[in-house]
């Protein structure tokens, strides 16, 4: 599956400012060491390169003199996990630390076995009052790295919540877009500063917002038809943005109860760009990626200068999104015709199952005339050319991610035979199936 990251501005000129004060040996004259993470996971589920229940190993300094660091950050999500790897990162280029760290979910409290824990230092997504309650407690440097809970004397590293939503209003924008709408979770407050910055956004160029909130740990067959019932209300074309990747399935799938032609009629970004979440999703969900895994890192950073004794002068450090992987739910030009937006959702569905133009035509209610003129005035091209495009996307996808053979994928991409693929392929692209496949895999 393709997909690109757009650029971002560079980092340094939104990280705002902060200064941390140590002894000038306090760090840098720390024994250097490779390290190598060890997962006590029983779980085979989680194959991301981030810190499990693990320990570090090295061979000098022994581990009673290794600052001892707790990791209270969730394995569940894909911003806990690229965390995890900032703070790994870190860990590698600069410290030998003995890191406590256990796979857990984003809601889960304060784990037991801490209590009276006698550590150095903690980095955590603290996620309630009980939780921070419980870490004040241990009386030890902590940065928090959520932001759910401003507390003096805890410093906080965040995403910008701000620019994640320009970021995804901007690349909606830039695809003919001019109808918006965001889908929250209630009382989260960075899906609520998300809100507000897209509400700013769109309130500064005179355009309107929709906005749709539920709480977390609503059901989600009833909240896919409660949202396929308000985008079924929406105006079109409409981008949506969604507060995070978590809840982008269940907005496609509503779209699609809704009878909504994505992305034609609306288009969809999450945040997170949680891969997995996002490719798995029908059609793959286009995501803001906020740069978590700078979040782990900085936050390490800051826990270095706190346990050496560092005076940390910001109480918040807030960094920039990193651009947007656009997959297939946000890769078109809004289209504002309803029955082209029809024909093509038709043909995005059933191209490769061998529908030709006529197929098409019975679906909307013009004639062949009419719909040809109408494709021609919203998009350049025929239905025909529309339906060969869809099939060489799917054949160049199969090409690229299986080992199918020519004839599988030719039959599967709406192909007669191996024959036409070969001579369609090599008039579009100049190549032939298996140049292309050799040279996407060097």
């Amino acid at each position: 599956m393709e997909s690109f990251i757009t650029s971002a501005r560079d980092k340094s000129e939104d990280i705002r400012s902060f200064q941390v004060k140590a002894p000038a040996s306090s760090i840098s004259t720390r024994p250097q060491a490779s390290l190598r993470i060890e997962s006590s996971s029983a779980s085979g589920r989680d194959k991301s390169p981030h810190i499990t229940s693990s320990r570090v190993k090295t061979t000098a300094p022994s581990i009673s003199s290794r600052p001892q660091v707790a990791l209270l950050i969730e394995t569940s999500l894909a911003s806990g996990r690229d965390i995890l790897s900032g703070v790994a990162r870190h860990i590698r280029e600069n410290h030998q630390w003995s890191v406590f760290h256990q796979p857990r979910c984003l809601q889960e409290g304060f784990p037991s076995g801490l209590r009276g824990w006698r550590g150095d230092g903690i980095i955590a997504r603290i996620q309630d009052p009980s939780m921070l309650q419980a870490i004040k407690d241990l009386n030890v440097p902590v940065v928090d790295v959520l932001g759910l809970f401003p507390e003096p004397g805890i410093t906080c590293v965040r995403v910008d919540d701000e620019a994640i939503a320009r970021m995804a209003a901007q690349h909606l924008s830039e695809r003919g877009f001019r109808n918006f709408a965001f889908v929250g979770i209630s009382g989260e407050n960075w899906s609520e500063r998300r809100r507000e910055a897209l509400r700013a956004w769109t309130a500064e160029r005179q355009l309107g917002l929709m906005v749709h909130e539920a709480p977390r740990g609503a059901g989600w067959m009833e909240q896919v038809e409660v949202l396929a019932q308000w985008i079924a209300g929406l105006p079109r074309p409409c981008g949506i943005m969604v507060c995070s990747d978590q809840r982008g399935p269940e907005v496609l799938e509503a779209c699609s109860r809704a009878g909504v032609s994505i992305p034609d009629e609306i288009a969809v970004v999450g945040v997170d760009n949680d891969v997995p979440i996002c490719e798995v999703s029908w059609p793959a969900l286009s995501s803001v990626d906020p740069a978590h895994d700078q979040v782990g890192y900085e936050a390490a950073r800051l826990l270095a200068g706190l346990m050496t004794g560092g005076d940390v002068r910001t109480a918040e450090l807030v960094l920039p999104p990193r651009g947007v992987a656009a997959r297939c739910s946000s890769e078109i030009l809004a289209i504002s015709d309803r029955v082209v937006g029809k024909a093509l959702r038709l043909i995005r569905e059933r191209a490769c199952d061998g529908i030709g133009v006529e197929d098409v035509v019975d679906a909307v209610p013009v004639s062949r005339s009419v719909l040809q003129r109408r494709f021609r005035s919203a998009l350049g091209t025929s239905v025909h050319d529309e339906i060969l495009a869809a099939r060489l996307k799917r054949a160049k996808q199969l090409l690229v991610e299986t080992e199918l053979s020519y004839t599988e994928i030719a039959e599967r991409a709406g192909f007669r035979h191996q024959e036409y693929l070969g001579a369609v392929f090599k008039i579009h692209t100049g190549k032939t199936p298996g140049r292309y496949r050799a040279e996407l895999r060097r």
